[in-house]
């Protein structure tokens, strides 16, 4: 049985997986190489904490249990020696992460299972230095941001790892209620993130042409789509529909649509302009950096009530 939990990385993603996983009972040991951002991390995650708690998503008074299993580690070893499985969050480098299993490898008890939150390395490379038996315990699990308001958790299965561990880790997810994914071939972009693109590569497109502004673009989705795909699944909306006029539909659209295989080159403009988002004070849209902080806020708040009314919603 899955109990303590491992980390590695503490930044935007990683610190949210310890959180999510501590906020179900789980003890964390949360690595991190980097002491300024270890110095400042429990107090980010303790924000984050009060504002679940100011939406009235967990009590108030859990707040310091909380944060109090969640334990920071400079070193690798005492933090993952006993640990039943450790997730990695480190930069998207194939040696680097080769590197870090094949340390664990020697570092961890042989029942640890190891997980990478990887969305576009391969698995098979990854696993490359370990042990055979290792090899059977290690899965990519893809969280999406923020981990600790996302109810999504893709999980591997690409014929590496028995059934019964799959399964176990599995349960770990659905017991910090999460909604998982099995992920049955070993593709870029496992599930989410194709969908996400498929839709992104249009929105861009539809941009780019002039067909409509940014605002707008946005709020066909939101209103359109989007406020479906809240509750409903693409292939429920497909069947309620009829799989007839969806053929018909596809047969019109699609052979006008964007078929482009790399990024949509006014996307690719903004970035070389640093024109980066809200990071950078404008992408498609413009931020105020004096504003910047709330903005955010507001933006964890709507995640927050929509996590409140789809949390038991399968």
């Amino acid at each position: 049985m899955i109990r303590k939990i491992g980390v590695l990385g503490a930044g935007t993603m990683g610190h949210s997986i310890a959180e999510a996983f501590a906020m179900y009972g789980y003890e964390v040991n949360l690595y991190e190489t980097d002491a300024q951002r270890r110095a400042v991390v429990k107090e980010e995650i303790r924000q984050e904490l009060e504002l679940l708690a100011e939406e009235d998503f967990l009590p108030a008074d859990t707040i310091p249990a909380i944060l109090g299993r969640i334990r920071l580690f400079a070193d690798l070893r005492p933090a993952v020696e006993d640990r039943d499985y450790v997730i990695e969050v480190v930069p998207e480098i194939l040696k680097l992460k080769q590197e870090l299993f094949k340390t664990l490898d020697e570092y961890c008890p042989a029942h640890t299972i190891f997980a990478s939150n990887t969305s576009s390395l391969s698995l098979n490379p990854m696993m490359e230095l370990v042990s055979a038996a290792r090899r059977q315990r290690m899965t990519v699990n893809h969280w999406y941001n923020p981990p600790h308001l996302m109810p999504i958790a893709e999980l591997s299965f690409f014929g590496n790892m028995p059934e019964e561990i799959y399964r176990e880790v599995e349960k770990l997810y659905q017991s910090i209620q999460k909604q998982t994914v099995k992920v049955l071939k070993d593709v870029p972009g496992l599930v989410a993130n194709r969908i996400q693109q498929g839709v992104a590569r249009e929105v861009f497109s539809i941009i780019e042409h002039g067909i409509a502004a940014p605002e707008d673009v946005d709020k066909a989705l939101k209103f359109g789509p989007a406020f479906r795909y809240a509750t409903t699944g693409q292939l429920e909306v497909a069947d309620f529909g009829g799989l007839d006029i969806w053929c018909i539909v596809g047969d019109n659209l699609l052979k006008v649509m964007d078929n482009s295989p790399c990024a949509n080159s006014l996307l690719r403009q903004k970035v070389q302009a640093g024109k980066l988002g809200v990071k950078s004070g404008e992408g498609f849209f413009k931020y105020d950096s004096a504003k910047v902080p709330e903005i955010k806020r507001q933006f964890m708040k709507r995640l927050i009530h929509q996590l409140k009314a789809s949390t038991y919603y399968a």
